[in-house]
């Protein structure tokens, strides 16, 4: 929603918000973009002369219980979602949009940048922050739009998947893993809004699917059949794929391209996830020739990530601490692996935080038996507990009860108090230390990065 504010913003709408409770980095760009809004939902925070109506699709917004919707309805104004309004914005621009269970925000992060470092000046939507740039949104002067597609629901009253609005005209497809296990209650319902979207690409269109992902490959062949499809991933069976990659502090590689290298790139990014990231996103823009390999080279060495992807917290101590965005099982496991691969001889502790539905939900408690299969020990938060009563909510103590009967060591953590304790009383000088969660362990984010640089300093 504040993504959108900014696109209106900047596209010369007037725009005021409300909502409860506003935090930085939101609640800065907001500010920095002259953007009022209230803290809190009234129904006297509607302008009497407002021409249009964005309503998110949080809980809280229905016109049964926000008196603020209620009088928005009331009102006669015309309401969108925001998807109706990228619908609106994109209507005529060349739009690449990132879908998939996991790599999205990278990826789309990742493109914009190449394409903003080659003085293209694209718009983009990024769904989080991403460090580089002044702000996540943007409406550029150029012709190429790059969105991060998300498959939820667009709104309370619009069942549709948000990028099915976006005007997609190429679409890189990551993955396609079972997510949102409480909108999509089977994979297959899961995967029918992809097939919808590649469906409905135009002729001259680009999809570049990550051949490793069984799931994705098997929807590239559902597409519209005369677009051009080409895949990517980390074997040579793919059309672009990486080769001689050797992982450090910088990890280089030479980008291929059926059997021929193209460029050696360097990257600070961690993991093997994202050297197939920077391959895709290369393999979009070659293909469609919109960069050439030289001008892929230093934007990738120099592009610092989307915050909470494996974001280091702090260069003050000698334990290395990062945050991992662990929303769903692929994604806590490619930062599981990363940390594992970059950090061979140290011990690694993960602290994590089963707070969305996937995690909670007691239909995937499978993934339980594996997820944390390299972790050296496990410290974990109770689960959260906002939408309990809309699914089978999983307890602390049956998580921490699968973790152990996975053979891993694992203990729960029964407040922020408690993490810190934990924390003092497990980490020594040569572990290494995951923060794994999409909500904020109760602050533990900010605090266990503070104790150790006072513990451990540099």
């Amino acid at each position: 929603m504040s993504a959108t504010a900014l696109l209106l913003r900047e596209s010369g709408v007037t725009v005021t918000g409300s909502d409860e409770g506003f935090y930085p980095p939101v609640s800065d760009y907001l500010f920095a973009a002259g953007i009022q809004f209230s803290n809190g939902y009234k129904k006297e925070n509607i302008p009497f002369d407002a021409d249009a109506i964005v309503v998110g699709r949080n809980a809280k917004l229905t016109p049964q219980t926000n008196d603020e919707v209620r009088a928005a309805i009331d009102s006669g104004l015309p309401i969108y979602s925001f998807p109706d309004i990228l619908s609106n914005i994109t209507r005529d621009t060349d739009n690449i949009v990132v879908v998939g269970s996991y790599g999205k925000s990278t990826c789309a992060a990742l493109m914009s940048w190449i394409l903003k470092e080659n003085n293209m000046d694209p718009s983009y939507f990024i769904g989080e922050v991403t460090n580089g740039f002044a702000v996540y949104a943007h409406r550029g002067r150029g012709s190429m739009f790059v969105l991060e597609g998300d498959e939820y629901p667009s709104s309370h009253w619009d069942d549709r998947s948000k990028f099915l609005h976006y005007n997609a005209k190429c679409v890189l497809l990551t993955s396609a893993a079972h997510d949102h296990v409480n909108v999509f209650p089977t994979h297959e319902s899961y995967l029918a809004p992809f097939r919808c979207l590649l469906g409905g690409l135009p002729d001259n269109g680009t999809l570049v699917v990550n051949g490793g992902d069984r799931f994705a490959l098997n929807l590239a062949s559902d597409r519209n059949s005369r677009i051009r499809c080409v895949t990517y991933g980390m074997s040579d069976n793919n059309a672009w794929y990486p080769k001689n990659i050797r992982f450090g502090q910088e990890t280089t590689f030479d980008l291929c391209h059926k059997e021929r290298a193209i460029v050696t790139l360097s990257t600070t990014l961690l993991g093997a996830h994202n050297v197939e990231n920077i391959v895709g996103v290369s393999a979009m823009l070659l293909e469609r020739g919109l960069v050439t390999a030289e001008g892929i080279r230093a934007p990738v060495a120099s592009f610092k990530g989307v915050k909470r992807r494996l974001e280091c917290l702090s260069e003050k101590t000698l334990i290395p601490v990062y945050e991992g965005f662990g929303s769903s099982y692929e994604k806590a496991l490619s930062a599981i692996s990363a940390m594992r691969l970059h950090f061979k001889t140290r011990r690694l502790l993960v602290v994590f935080e089963p707070h969305t539905f996937t995690w909670r939900n007691a239909n995937a408690i499978a993934f339980y038996d594996d997820v944390f299969a390299e972790a050296d020990k496990v410290f974990i938060f109770a689960p959260a507990s906002q939408g309990a009563d809309t699914h089978s909510q999983l307890t602390h103590a049956e998580i921490i009860s699968r973790v152990l009967a996975a053979g891993v060591h694992c203990e729960p953590i029964l407040g922020a108090e408690h993490g810190l304790e934990i924390c003092r009383n497990n980490i020594t000088k040569d572990d290494v230390v995951l923060l794994l969660t999409s909500g904020s362990l109760g602050g533990l984010t900010k605090s266990i990065p503070l104790f150790l640089e006072e513990k451990f300093p540099l």
